[in-house]
This record gives C-alpha cells, structure tokens and sequence, in this order.
C-alpha cells in the first residue's frame, strides 16, 4: 500500500507556479494566429481550435481556482468546511480526438500537458478527501466528547 504526501501550503505554492506557467502557455498558445497555417480545411482546424482552446483554457481556470482555494486555506480565509463544500475539483473532459487530429503536434502536446496537471491535482484531491474522509468530523468528535463527559459525570 502507498500512502500519498499530505496537502501543505509548500506542495500548493509549487503547483501554483506550475499552474500559472502552464495558463501563460495556453495563453500564448491560442492566441496565436499562425496556428492554423497549413491546415488542409481551415474553417474545421478554426472550428477545432476554438473548440480546444476553451476546453483547455477553462480546465486551467479550474485547476488555478482548487489551487487558490487551497491557498486561502492555509493563510486562514478558509475554514476545512468551506474548503470541502466549495474547493473540489471537478472532472473534466479531455480533448476531442476529431478536433486533436487537427491540431498542430504543439498544441496537442500542450492541451495533454493540461490534461496531465489536471489529473494529478484530481489525484491529490480525491487523496486529500480519502483520508479526512476516514478521521471523524467535528460533529462527531463533540458527540464523543460528550459522550466521555456524561459519563464521567454518571
């Protein structure tokens, strides 16, 4: 059995980084007009391009949106219980293999990037529940707390 590394503000700054690196790419990437030079049919590698590049730019902004959430955690404008209810990460779709095909290598390569850091914060994240999943919430540690209390006073 492998355990995974805990969620710590070190390992949030990191991805963070990686994160916005990745966005700036994206960025860069889409807006590139030269992009579809070459393109046997044009309106369809327009059509795809476009098709991707919300695909792509929207996974970001939801990988970058976990990361601050997880940020504002651990800075303390956040409590455990908003960061649960308001702070997962959502699956999201991987690129269309149609409008891949028409992509340039580049661009493939940078949307499976994407792909790829996305399924590693889903995997940190589905981690992270597991394990506060196992330990009791703070209802129950109370109800345990008075369960000891009355019957100390028994």
């Amino acid at each position: 059995m492998t355990t995974s590394a805990s969620i710590n503000p070190r390992i949030v700054e990191g991805l963070y980084c990686e994160a916005l690196v990745l966005s700036d790419e994206v960025r860069a990437a889409f807006a590139d007009p030269a992009r579809l030079d070459g393109a046997p049919d044009v309106d369809l590698a327009k059509v795809a391009l476009s098709c991707e590049a919300l695909r792509t730019t929207t996974r970001m902004m939801h990988t970058v949106a976990w990361l601050l959430n997880h940020r504002a955690f651990f800075a303390g404008d956040l409590s455990e219980f908003q960061l649960r209810r308001y702070g997962k990460l959502v699956d999201f779709p991987e690129g269309d293999p149609d409008h891949m095909a028409l992509l340039d290598r580049e661009m493939r390569e940078l949307i499976r990037a994407t792909e790829r850091f996305h399924a590693r914060l889903k995997r940190i994240d589905n981690g992270w529940r597991e394990r506060s999943d196992s330990e009791p919430n703070a209802i129950t540690r109370l109800r345990q707390r008075l369960a000891v209390q009355t019957s100390q006073l028994v």
